[in-house]
């Protein structure tokens, strides 16, 4: 999931402000729509790849009303559209936590009433501890805490390193991948070399973009963040970086069995995604039931029953699953959540330029 330059975003979101603005000429609002169908409408944004349609079915049976789901490819994509429109009109977006942090600060949250949702008694300890940028759920209830890893061809490959420095095998060269998402290919080499995902100490940000750099990149087709999965699937790559879930959507389930995905041991960036409520919802009350929903056991039981997920932000809902997960929370434990940096970011952007647009 990429993550550009201030310069890119500040580009995005102008352009996304465009058209933004040009789609809401041309669209109904919330109310209209819900006049002209008679039926209430929830409109979610979330990442692709991540909503379990059991789920949503069973939610708008049950609360009569429409979902309409719109799907994103990365934060900053996310982010720049409600920048560039002040009100998009959605009642529930899915930042990670650095985001939810920065739109927590710029107030583009509503404060979400935990009274009025019983199920979030089934949030864990561990995932409340890592959210550190809203331990209390006072503007974000955590979706799900988990980390990009290493996809492995094992028909292709028979011997290979299960750390992060599988890149440096000159052997595979031109049969691998990396995500285009500087904090992810930065704070891989971060946590490879020993150092924190989060340093703001210059010198260890310069060893893991060398690293990156000279011994990494060398062997790449490319940097590539919405393509892997699929590029991995027809077997143009043999190694790939990326999420379980993506890798696994584009492969038939009778084939898994050829891919080995793992964690590797030297830690990493990990997230939390979280549901949020965009400032100005029109659908206030009913976003709060939705994610009541979604965290009632038995339903979150079916959203990691569909992506294969372990039970790391809710654990009443393990006892409900019915399939293996791709990882377990265990192989968690040496990832770090990727934190807002602040002023710092600028430091991470420069070092990126000259991996992802320095030939």
């Amino acid at each position: 999931m990429s993550r550009p330059t201030q310069k890119h975003l500040f580009i995005t979101i102008v352009t996304l402000a465009l058209t933004v603005l040009f789609l809401a000429g041309c669209s109904k609002t919330t109310e209209e729509s819900k006049n002209t169908t008679g039926s209430r409408k929830l409109y979610v944004y979330n990442w692709s790849y991540y909503t379990p349609d059991s789920v949503i079915e069973s939610f708008e049976k049950e609360y009569d009303v429409d979902v309409v789901l719109d799907y994103f490819a990365s934060n900053e994509e996310m982010f720049a559209k409600l920048m560039a429109s002040g009100n998009t009109g959605y009642d529930i977006v899915f930042p990670s936590g650095d985001y939810v942090s920065i739109m927590k600060n710029l107030d583009m949250l509503e404060k979400i009433d935990v009274t009025k949702m019983p199920n979030m008694q089934y949030i864990t300890e561990l995932s409340l501890s890592k959210a550190t940028y809203d331990p209390k759920m006072e503007y974000s209830v955590p979706y799900y805490m988990g980390a990009s890893g290493i996809a492995v061809n094992k028909t292709m490959v028979k011997e290979y390193e299960k750390t992060w420095n599988i890149f440096a095998d000159t052997k595979l060269a031109d049969r691998m991948v990396m995500m285009d998402d500087m904090r992810e290919v930065l704070g891989d080499a971060l946590s490879y070399l020993g150092y924190s995902v989060n340093t703001t100490d210059a010198k260890q940000l310069e060893e893991a973009r060398k690293l990156v750099n000279d011994q990494w990149k060398p062997n790449l087709v490319k940097f590539d963040a919405e393509g892997f999965a699929k590029a991995f699937a027809s077997g143009e790559y043999w190694v790939s970086h990326g999420y379980a879930e993506a890798i696994f959507e584009e492969i038939p389930e009778e084939q898994w069995g050829n891919v080995d995905f793992f964690l590797p041991l030297d830690g990493g960036p990990m997230y939390i995604d979280s549901m949020c409520i965009p400032k100005g919802a029109r659908n206030y009350d009913l976003a709060l039931e939705f994610i009541n929903y979604i965290h009632k056991p038995e339903n979150y039981a079916q959203f990691l029953d569909r992506f294969h997920f372990p039970a790391s932000v809710n654990l009443a809902a393990e006892e409900f699953t019915t399939t293996t997960p791709f990882y377990t929370v265990e192989m968690l434990e040496n990832y770090e959540l990727k934190d807002d940096l602040g002023a710092s970011l600028e430091m991470y952007n420069k070092a990126w330029e000259t991996i992802r647009y320095v030939d």
